[in-house]
This record gives structure tokens, sequence and C-alpha cells, in this order.
């Protein structure tokens, strides 16, 4: 098999329901396959699945490991070229396959690739979770070509060329199996948000290109397993930050020629105030009232300590010895949260003058 397009499904029995017929369509005549593995729902999503779509192989997984977990489990049971990770409150348009795997058969270079994705809601807008790429800035924090913040562009093809970013989305992602054999899949640590972001990072470390394909487009309706409002989605996204930048960024600093006892000590700086900034962000949860939120950003921050990586200047010495200079597209020098507040509307603008 070519292409696997694998969905990590818990408890979002609606989703399948509704989105799976569209995608089944999308695949029949090529040399790809679907696949739901099931994170232990209690839904009665297997038993539909088994009642609806018993053609579609299922993955029964004895637990919910997050997307993490669960990724790296049902993979391991996968034999196919191409990964393409895709959630269950993906709508896909016809054709959004094509795109991507002749990208990947053509540019050998690339590691890991994804569609646009527009908002299920709201149809002719970008969609929060990876729009038309994702980017980090200076600090670490997240945004995309299409998505700053919480703002989002309406798509009017000002993002139809292929681009190189530094991640795309885990809402639709297709990458190499090889490599994700390689680099032994997604982080468990990170359980699920910022778990693709890692990945993808991880790639351009080892020398592999990211980009977005434009000629693939599918809808997504997002806070399909956590809303945007949940203390414990905040508190992941706060503790993988963290772990991502851990991960990351003393090696990034290494590939664009720093010397690694520098580079360590660069990337420590940095996430010592990427901290500050968080506990800045607390402080104004504790200000306003909103304790759960405070609780989450600390609970993220001693999860952070108890879980990170002790990196050390010999591994990074052994690592610039077998990588030298590494190219790392998709980062913005600057802060994201500042490019948005002083030029507000033209920041979109802005940010692609930049990078």
């Amino acid at each position: 098999m070519k292409t696997a397009v694998v969905i990590l499904n818990w408890n979002t029995k609606g989703f399948l329901e509704r989105f799976l017929p569209g995608l089944l369509d999308s695949v029949r005549g090529l040399d790809a396959s679907v696949i739901v593995a099931d994170s232990a729902s209690t839904d009665g999503s297997m038993e539909m699945m088994q009642e609806r779509f018993p053609e579609v192989r299922r993955i029964v997984l004895d637990d919910n490991y997050g997307f993490t977990g669960g990724y790296n489990r049902a993979l391991a049971q996968v034999d196919a070229e191409y990964y393409v990770l895709i959630n269950s409150d993906i709508e896909v348009t016809p054709g959004w396959l094509e795109p991507l795997t002749e990208w990947m058969d053509a540019h050998p270079d690339c590691g890991a690739c994804g569609p646009k994705l527009r908002s299920w809601q709201d149809r002719g807008r970008f969609e929060y979770a990876g729009a038309a790429g994702g980017r980090l800035d200076r600090w670490g924090y997240p945004f995309c070509r299409g998505r700053i913040l919480s703002r989002t562009e309406e798509d009017r093809g000002q993002y139809d060329t292929p681009a190189d970013v530094l991640w795309a989305t885990g809402a639709c992602l297709m990458t190499r199996s090889s490599l994700w054999r390689a680099l032994d899949g997604l982080d468990d640590r990170f359980f699920a948000h910022m778990e693709e972001i890692d990945y993808c990072w991880r790639l351009q470390l080892e020398g592999w290109r990211v980009c977005n394909v434009p000629a693939s487009v599918v809808y997504h309706v997002g806070g399909g397993t956590l809303p945007q409002n949940s203390p414990q989605k905040l508190k992941l996204n706060f503790r993988n930050n963290l772990l991502m930048l851990d991960n990351n960024l003393a090696y990034t600093y290494t590939a664009v020629g720093e010397a690694p006892m520098k580079a360590l000590a660069h990337a420590r700086r940095t996430i010592f105030r990427r901290k500050c900034l968080d506990g800045c962000a607390a402080a104004a949860y504790l200000l306003t009232g909103r304790f759960k939120s405070f609780r989450a950003v600390w609970d993220a921050h001693r999860e952070a300590r108890l879980l990170r990586k002790q990196l050390n200047v010999k591994e990074l010495n052994v690592w610039k010895d077998a990588h030298g200079d590494v190219q790392i597209r998709g980062l913005y020098k600057g802060s994201i949260v500042l490019a948005a507040l002083f030029k507000g509307e033209k920041v979109f603008e802005y940010i692609e003058s930049k990078i």
C-alpha cells in the first residue's frame, strides 16, 4: 500500500458518521486505504463502525494513550510508504489526497506536508489549527500562514503557492513512514497538542523539508476532543510548548552555527524568558478570577520540569559532528504578539515579508 490514511478516534462517533463516507469516496481507486484506530472509546464508535463500515480496517487500542501514544501504537501496525494522520472532524474535498502524494513523490527531500485547512463553519476562512502551514516565533509561540493568534484570514488565494513551513498540522499531516520510524514517531510525553510541531521540527533538524501543498484543501471543525476553553487543553499547550523548546531549541541554535556550549546557554535563556511570559499569563488569569486557568499554567510548568530531558554539551557536539549546519525554515525572529499588536490587520503581509 502506498498511502495509509489513519484516523485516531476517541469518542467521536458523530464525526465518523458524518465525515467518513466522504473520506472513503475520496480514496476510491487510489493506492490508499482508510484505517480507524480507536482509543478505547465508550460512545459506541466501534459498534457503529462494525455496522455501517465493516469494510474499514479497525485497530482497537486497549486504552486512551492520547494523540501521541495512540498514533505511535496504531502506525506500528500499518505498512505503507506514506502515513496520513487525519482527524475524525475533517471534511475532505474531492482530489485532496493526490496533490499531497504527488508532492512527496516529486520532492524526495520533503519529509512531511499538509493541505490548506479551512474552517468548516466559515468555509471561506482559514481554520485555526493549521491554516496554510505553521511557523514559530522567537519565544516558541506557534502561528500560521492565514492565522495569527486568534485572528484568521479569508482565503483569497494569497497562499496558493507551495511553501516551506516549520510545521504541518496534525489535523491532516502526511509523512514518510520511514522517517516516522527513524524518529520514533511522536514524542509520547506530549499526550496531545503541539506534538506535530515537535515532530516536524525534529524532521527539519534531520535535514528534511516540511511543506504546505495548497492544491489540497480540507475543512476542519475543530475542538472535537477538547474545547478551546478547557483547562486541560490549556495545561497541555503550556506544558508541551516548554517540552518542544527543550527538545529542539539548542539543536536549532547549533544548526545555524553557534558553538554547542553557547547554543545550550542560549536555549536555556530563551526558555527562561518564555517561562516568565507564561508567568505573566498566569498572573492575568489570577487577577481576572480565572482560577482554573491559573492552575493549568502552574501544573503545566510543574509537569514540564518533571518530564524535561537533560541535554548536555557532549550530545550537542555529537549531533553537530553528524549533521553540520542545517537550515530550519519557518522561524520568525521577532515576537508574533508584538507584531500583531502594532501591525493590526496588516500583520499577515508584514510577517510574509519577514520570513
